[in-house]
């Protein structure tokens, strides 16, 4: 971030942090899904209402990330961060009061939201500014398993703990790692101007190949939600599984997701493109084939745990990708490619909503899958010469910016 990088162990206790901070936003995001039905009778309000909650929040990321991340994108990262993980401290802290109202609580996802979309804006360049140029794909997928770990161990942990202890526990624990997270960056983290060191811009920028990321993101995303949120439906009426079996599946998913980005991650650098290419044909592969073989069981459970391999790595490896192509300001293109997600979720769960009753639940995997195909035929697509060199040198990403920064 600066010319003289930290020691090696501040920078590896940065990182760390911000892996925790993932874990807390990610897990607060998806909390109020495990608790839907604690949260409604101790609020008093319908399912549905509550479901809002979590709705809400992705459709908040979508709209506010790109405009938050131009507003803040000359303020020092330390400060940026800490003020972040501040707010999720004390949103956190409002959800688990006692007697909170679903205004209030609503009020409280909504500044959470916020600070998730600039977080996942700014994490991605703050930590990969602490290393040299080359390690830019290995930082980002120890970034992605933190996030991972919310699906496979926060969540399922939370509810458990809000099941023996009430609701608001777990997001009082919750407000608590987020006081961790702030308290260690704020005291490691070099202060720097966000635009100083490689990580501010991308090592070869690419207008074109940038589009053809937020594309990818935005296609594969509505695809894999046009199906996966019907998958218990899907696994009780196509694959007869056991309403006390489906946690099992939904758990193997999510391990499936970590391992998925655990060994991927260190590949990135090396392989940026076939990174990317790989999870988005597995991830159409896993939805065509539960459309074609969901009725037998067995293939059911290897294709949901391949689904949750590919899509938890498609979005490492974008974010990786952005990082080497943006075409401006790494965090204004996160922010772009993080926006294409949330947009992805809320298209590919209105979309599936809307054709349920006319194809049926199998036919939502069908329809995601071929979403799918198209965003990988985008991707593989002929891309002139030069754009696929994996991590640059300063000296390169210097030149691109040169080029490029006017239109951007």
């Amino acid at each position: 971030m600066g010319r003289v990088r930290p020691a090696p162990w501040r920078r590896a206790t940065v990182v760390a942090a911000l892996m925790l901070a993932a874990f807390t936003f990610n897990t607060t995001e998806n909390l109020p899904v495990g608790l839907l039905a604690l949260m409604a009778d101790d609020l008093r309000v319908s399912l549905p209402a509550v479901g809002a909650l979590v709705t809400g929040y992705g459709l908040t990321v979508a709209v506010v990330s790109l405009p938050l991340a131009h507003a803040t994108r000359s303020l020092p990262r330390r400060y940026l961060l800490a003020g972040l993980l501040g707010l999720l401290a004390v949103a956190s802290g409002v959800s688990a009061l006692g007697g909170v109202s679903y205004g209030l609580l609503l009020a409280a996802r909504v500044a959470t939201a916020m600070a998730q979309a600039l977080f996942w804006s700014v994490m991605g360049p703050v930590a990969v500014g602490l290393f040299p140029p080359e390690r830019r794909g290995r930082i980002i997928g120890l970034l992605s398993v933190g996030g991972s770990l919310a699906t496979v161990a926060g969540v399922p942990a939370g509810t458990w703990l809000g099941g023996h202890t009430g609701w608001r526990t777990p997001f009082a624990l919750l407000g608590i790692l987020a006081l961790v997270s702030l308290v260690t960056i704020g005291v490691l983290l070099p202060s720097s101007r966000p635009e100083d060191g490689h990580s501010a811009y991308g090592a070869t920028p690419d207008r074109r190949g940038f589009y053809v990321v937020l594309t990818v993101t935005a296609l594969s995303v509505t695809g894999f939600f046009a199906g996966f949120t019907y998958v218990v439906a899907f696994l009780d009426e196509v694959s007869g599984l056991g309403e006390d079996a489906v946690s099992g599946v939904l758990f193997a998913f999510g391990g499936a997701a970590l391992a998925g980005v655990a060994v991927a991650g260190p590949l990135l650098d090396r392989f940026p493109r076939a990174t990317l290419a790989v999870p988005v044909a597995a991830q159409a592969v896993a939805l065509l084939g539960l459309h074609a073989t969901g009725h037998v069981l067995a293939a059911s459970v290897v294709l949901i745990m391949l689904l949750g391999a590919s899509v938890a790595t498609t979005f490492m490896a974008s974010q990786s990708r952005v990082l080497q192509v943006a075409p401006g300001r790494t965090e204004t293109a996160l922010a772009a490619n993080s926006a294409a997600y949330n947009v992805g979720i809320a298209a590919g769960a209105l979309l599936g909503g809307v054709l349920l009753p006319v194809v049926g639940v199998r036919g939502t995997f069908l329809v995601g899958g071929l979403l799918t195909a198209v965003a990988l035929a985008v991707l593989v697509r002929p891309v002139r010469a030069g754009v696929e060199g994996g991590a640059g040198g300063e000296g390169r990403a210097g030149m691109g910016r040169s080029r490029t920064d006017a239109g951007w």
